[in-house]
């Protein structure tokens, strides 16, 4: 037979240390929600609902009167990057048409 020495590895000898598995959990999700104003036209908050929301005529609407009755309200719930992105659009098209239109993000 032949003699085993330390510097041999044989399977026997091998010890594999297993990793515990790492448990994954959903994303965070966070509200997007419109703020009334004094003026901010409701056809300006339509366009913005049916551009950078994909909202149909009728949803942005019923979105925009939530908005205009109750001081705000809520768009959609998204992951944090596709929320806060698009709060950022709503503030960049808002600023180009010189509208104070607030748009926020919270955790859902």
């Amino acid at each position: 037979m032949a003699e085993e020495r330390p510097d041999q590895i044989s399977k026997e000898n091998i010890r594999v240390k297993e990793k515990p598995e790492e448990e994954l959990k959903e994303p965070d999700m966070f509200r997007v929600l419109l703020h009334n104003d004094d003026y901010t036209t409701m056809e300006f908050v339509v366009e913005v609902l049916m551009k950078i929301f994909r909202k149909s005529v009728v949803d942005a609407t019923k979105i925009m009167l939530d908005v205009h009755r109750k001081g705000a309200g809520q768009v959609g719930v998204y992951t944090y990057d596709v929320a806060a992105t698009k709060v950022s659009q709503v503030h960049q098209l808002a600023r180009e048409r010189e509208f104070p239109l607030r748009c926020t993000m919270e955790k859902a």
